[in-house]
This record gives structure tokens, sequence and C-alpha cells, in this order.
């Protein structure tokens, strides 16, 4: 597999999606005119990459993220999901303001409605 590499604008946020580090990043805010066709590749490397049975870790620098971004994110977690259901490693760390309360309860949501390791952490 080849690294995903998608660069942030003021809109989307920077993803980097990792597969020698097991890893997928974001960092930046996530409010793209079109959420769907935004994370399609990354939704697509996400499900490859768990085909394989290798650990993935998760990091979300995520600022403020729209409805159809959500949704987005659901899809990913839900893969996640049911990789860890059939023993997979994953895991997920979001790292937020803790001046950001929105995101700090949009993260505990998620992290609600998640089994697989899932740690919302205050960036100092």
């Amino acid at each position: 597999m080849k690294t995903l590499t998608i660069t942030g604008t003021d809109s989307t946020p920077e993803i980097i999606c990792d597969p020698e580090q097991g890893s997928v990043t974001m960092k930046g805010d996530s409010y793209p005119e079109n959420s769907f066709e935004f994370f399609y590749d990354v939704i697509t490397w996400v499900e490859q990459y768990l085909e394989s049975n290798k650990a993935l870790q998760v990091q979300l620098h995520l600022v403020y993220m729209n409805t159809s971004s959500v949704k987005a994110m659901m899809d990913i977690f839900d893969m996640l999901e049911a990789a860890f259901e059939k023993q997979q490693a994953v895991a997920v760390q979001w790292f937020f303001d803790p001046e950001n309360e929105r995101v700090e309860e949009l993260a505990e949501e998620f992290r609600e409605d998640c089994s697989f390791p899932f740690e919302v952490l205050a960036r100092g």
C-alpha cells in the first residue's frame, strides 16, 4: 500500500495515511463542500488497510467538523469497530484544545459508541 497524503486547506484537514507506521493522522478543520467526495480516498484506504489485519492507530487533531464530516468519521469508526470485533488491534486518540468544549463533547460521544480503545486527550 502507498501512503495517502491530503494537504490541508482552510476548510479541510491535513490527512496522512501511513501504511509503514500503521497510522491515520488528521489535523485541522473539516467542513468541505462535499464530505463524501473529500473522505472517499481516506475511507477506501482505511478499508483496504484493515484487510491486511495489521494494527491501525488513528490520531485526530480536529478543531471543527461539520455534520457531513461527522458522518464520514462515523463510517471510519464503524470499520474500526468491525475490525476490532475480529480481534484486530485498532485504536483512536482524539486530541483537543481544552478551551474547545464542543470538540471534547463530540469526541466523548463517539467514544461512547465504540468498544475499541478510544482516548480523548487534552493537549497542553
